[in-house]
């Protein structure tokens, strides 16, 4: 039998459902840059303009995730997170029922890659081509390498000069997600080439909520709980994984992804692309040590590329889809 202190708690649960500044039950859609930035006024003042920031509807989620704890200890409020993200999960799976993900391309890599480095241009472009020819791009949505390939696929359908034009306006804006016009250029880029046809898929989480969430993903897909996001980028880019230099948190994706495929935990494995002959093999050369471990039989199954070239990665994507099983 239920007692009246059982009764009061439930109660408590549901106050503190309703009373949390994010919807707990996102059962049927994604969230999209509008509504994640919904409240936000870009203002030339830099005072009002991140007042305004400070006030949209993702700051106002990412303050409260920070003062509940980012290992939230109160009951109430990690029944609220885990509610919120199946949700945001049941979403992405009717997302994938229209979208096939034999399709799904993901990108891996630094969120410090400048708007002005040549590889931020070369990401993009590569990002918009692989749009256009029937892919659709999966990163984990935040600034640097993440927001190149959102931005690439934002401009699919435009002409190359369109989208050098656009990346250049880009990066005098602000070169850095740190510089105050960083998220206000991507949408003053969005309005100027408005975006109908074509979507893209981003991944971010509140654990690097400090980092904005690039808008021109035309999906997003955020969570709170950062495991959960990472193995979910993995999983569903059946068509291959892309990995640009970035640090420790691509790092740790490699080897997840490494693997998935080693187990062939899907039923295949699925391409794994590094794009930078020099970081990879130098810098930090990993490359080296994945293609030493399979050699030596402790990795198996893995679908290795090497290249500075982009439209050779893009062929390597493209010959898989010859060999990729019909029904996942």
């Amino acid at each position: 039998m239920i007692s009246n202190p059982d009764y009061e708690k439930a109660d408590e649960i549901r106050e503190w459902l309703k009373a949390v500044p994010y919807n707990v039950l996102r059962h049927e859609r994604l969230y999209t840059a509008e509504e994640l930035y919904q409240g936000y006024e870009p203002c030339e003042d830099e005072e009002k303009d991140k007042a305004s920031f400070d006030n949209c509807y993702d700051s106002r989620v990412y303050h409260h995730y920070l003062k509940q704890g980012k290992i939230a200890l109160n009951m109430y409020e990690s029944v609220a997170r885990t509610m919120h993200d199946h949700g945001i999960h049941l979403a992405l799976m009717e997302f994938l029922k229209t979208h096939d993900p034999r399709k799904c391309i993901g990108i891996m890599g630094g969120h410090a890659i400048l708007r002005t480095d040549p590889m931020f241009a070369h990401i993009a472009m590569m990002s918009k081509r692989l749009t256009e020819d029937g892919f659709y791009m999966v990163s984990g949505g935040g600034p640097g390498a993440m927001e190149a390939t959102h931005l690439g696929a934002w401009l699919a359908g435009r002409t190359e000069k369109e989208a050098e034009e656009a990346i250049s306006r880009l990066a005098e804006a602000a070169e850095s997600f740190q510089n105050r016009r960083w998220l206000s250029s991507a949408f003053d880029i969005m309005r100027r080439y408005p975006q109908t046809q074509y979507v893209s898929l981003g991944v971010p989480t509140y654990l690097y909520g400090h980092e904005p969430s690039t808008p021109f993903a035309t999906h997003i897909a955020k969570y709170f709980t950062n495991s959960v996001r990472e193995d979910t980028i993995l999983t569903i880019a059946f068509g291959g994984i892309i990995y640009t230099p970035g640090s420790a948190g691509t790092l740790q994706e490699i080897f997840q992804n490494a693997v998935q495929n080693h187990y062939l935990s899907f039923g295949f494995a699925s391409p794994m692309i590094f794009m930078g002959k020099s970081f990879w093999t130098e810098d930090v050369p990993i490359y080296k040590l994945l293609q030493y471990m399979e050699k030596n039989g402790r990795y198996r199954n893995l679908l290795l590329t090497l290249s500075d070239n982009p439209r050779e990665i893009e062929q390597v994507l493209k010959d898989f889809q010859k060999t990729i099983p019909a029904q996942l």
